[in-house]
């Protein structure tokens, strides 16, 4: 009984369990996602236009990326109490619209109905929050697929829960709006006590790598099924109780990954753990160590003084040599020969708070090279649905579902891909951020040059690359700036997307779209010598036919992709060093 009692113990407290439950908090935790669906519903009931609810689009998207306040309470506030205030966000934000649009309250005013789904969908930025730090906590050593997977299942969620809804039934549409608020803020609350750091650096494991490759396996078939069931639904009609057949299989392969921490806890032999001095590279997990005690002195003239040969030897040398040179300034200060100059703001790769991370370069240039490359992914996916129309595609759901798997597919790819480059080789984590943006440019210019099967090349492409970025930018913000303020400075890198929508969606691409729309509108007119006598109708002067509608547009998205990977080069430039010291490689 007390083998037992102690295994329970460590059950609760293996960080396997706190990665799996946070999987399944960023699995229901998309909920601006799921604003395509519910929009029409609360159009029909309220009687609104395309306007106002392209108002109430806004007012999500700012939302779901205004994070200040979760990323500064973070520092403050225990894991669980960052998800209270979202479940408490969440169910009251949708819970109210529900009661509006099902009359239940009275009709109000449109911009109520627009802060509270602001309220709904803000909630979504402490859910991300809190498993992104909770997870980088546990895995200081495996970032990259961390992020990559919590950020995959964010992004997927929209149709995972597309899917439990269509096994439900409901024959009220309204009824979709309740389960946003209710589903998602049940599911964290019941696991909110278990997402939190847990002295993960202390649970090294062998077997880490093969629980790793498990969950990239279970991601990989959950892609490749919804993929299936998402064709399966557009061939033909399916019955209700194959569909509650495919939401139960949905549901099982979610579950899976809960096998990891039995196995480790329940069914293997315990192991001596193997503590961090064993590494032999104090600069390796600087960026996760506490403060610097406050009585120790600081030698800026250590940098100065060392030869640069002095990088490119072994770890133990190095570190051997600088020690030296440290102990030489230390006797010469006390002798009065040299003046210790102690640091006024902490180094790359060392703990940074958002103020001090905001004056430093890097981290503007990570910044607008996310603005460039993730707002060109962004303006794809919110236009994705006219882009098929354009291209004479009638059902435009299955691309629609298509990106926004390989989306998934780029999260969890784009961290599996910058840790192996990461901790193989020692390059910098944005020299894949860099690749990837070249893809996404490649994408961009195949589509504008009206090549064969443009929409799947950029469903893929474009998806992939967009996803990327997610995995990418904030292993790489947590290996630069530290993970202290990790939260906030996460929230403050996701405004890109937001700010590069607003231009190159709301401005560039919605204006050359119209512009070619009412050209072609003038050319029908003109075909039938009715210019001065027909006027144009609206419906007619917003539709575009062919590939022209976003060929422009695309040959400048793919010109800013280009930008994004020189600011992304000389990231890397700038960081090929602080990586070095992180990772041990010359």
């Amino acid at each position: 009984m007390l083998q037992l009692r102690e295994k329970v113990k460590a059950f609760v407290n293996n960080r396997w369990l706190v990665f799996v439950c946070a999987m399944w908090i960023q699995s229901c935790a998309g909920i601006g996602y799921m604003f395509g669906s519910i929009s029409p519903v609360i159009k029909s009931s309220m009687g609104y236009n395309q306007r106002q609810v392209a108002m109430l689009g806004v007012a999500k998207d700012l939302g779901d990326s205004i994070g200040f306040a979760a990323g500064s309470l973070c520092e403050v506030l225990p894991i669980w109490g960052i998800l209270l205030i979202g479940v408490i966000q969440n169910f009251v934000g949708y819970g109210l619209v529900w009661l509006i649009v099902t009359q239940i309250l009275p009709t109000v005013p449109l911009w109520v109905l627009c802060i509270s789904i602001f309220v709904g969908t803000n909630g979504e930025t402490y859910f991300n929050t809190a498993a992104l730090v909770s997870g980088i906590q546990n895995f200081p050593k495996s970032r990259g697929p961390v992020v990559g997977i919590l950020k995959g299942f964010a992004g997927l969620s929209g149709a995972i829960l597309t899917q439990i809804y269509a096994m439900i039934n409901a024959p009220n549409k309204a009824s979709l709006i309740f389960m946003v608020a209710v589903g998602p803020s049940v599911v964290v609350f019941a696991l909110m006590f278990i997402i939190r750091p847990v002295g993960g650096h202390k649970q090294l494991r062998p077997s880490d790598n093969r629980s790793f490759l498990l969950t990239y396996g279970v991601c990989l078939l959950l892609a490749a099924y919804l993929m299936g069931v998402v064709l399966l639904e557009d061939l033909g009609d399916l019955s209700q109780s194959l569909v509650v057949l495919c939401a139960v299989i949905l549901i099982i392969i979610i579950f899976l990954p809960i096998a990891i921490p039995v196995v480790l806890v329940f069914f293997s032999e315990p192991r001596l753990q193997l503590e961090e001095h064993l590494l032999g590279e104090p600069h390796q997990l600087e960026a996760n160590k506490p403060q610097q005690d406050e009585n120790e002195v600081i030698l800026s003239e250590v940098e100065d003084e060392k030869p640069p040969e002095v990088d490119s030897l072994p770890v133990f040398e190095r570190q051997k040599r600088i020690a030296q040179l440290q102990a030489r300034l230390l006797q010469a200060a006390a002798d009065g020969a040299v003046r210790v100059k102690r640091r006024r703001g902490p180094r790359r790769g060392e703990n940074f708070t958002l103020m001090q991370a905001l004056v430093k370069a890097d981290f503007w240039l990570m910044f607008f090279s996310l603005v460039l490359a993730a707002g060109s992914g962004v303006t794809v996916i919110d236009n994705m649905g006219q882009i098929c129309q354009s291209l004479g595609y009638k059902d435009t759901s299955i691309f629609v579902s298509m990106i926004s798997i390989w989306n998934f597919l780029g999260r969890v790819g784009g961290g599996y891909f910058s840790e192996v480059i990461t901790r193989k080789y020692s390059y910098p984590r944005p020299v894949t951020m860099a690749l990837v943006q070249v893809i996404m440019a490649f994408g961009f210019f195949y589509y504008a040059m009206g090549w064969p099967g443009e929409i799947y090349v950029i469903t893929v492409l474009i998806g992939l690359g967009y996803g990327a970025h997610w995995a990418i930018v904030p292993a790489s913000a947590s290996e630069l700036f530290g993970l202290k303020s990790f939260g906030a400075l996460y929230n403050f890198l996701t405004l890109a997307t937001p700010a590069g929508s607003l231009i190159f969606s709301g401005v560039i691409a919605s204006g050359l779209y119209d512009y070619y729309a009412e050209k072609q509108a003038s050319f029908r007119l003109q075909d039938l010598n009715a210019m001065s006598v027909i006027p144009l109708q609206k419906e007619n002067s917003l539709s575009c036919k062919g590939s022209i509608c976003y060929s422009l547009t695309f040959v400048i998205l793919s010109g800013l992709c280009i930008v994004a990977t020189v600011f992304s080069s000389i990231v890397v430039y700038r960081t090929k060093r602080v990586y070095a010291n992180l990772y041990g490689k010359s």
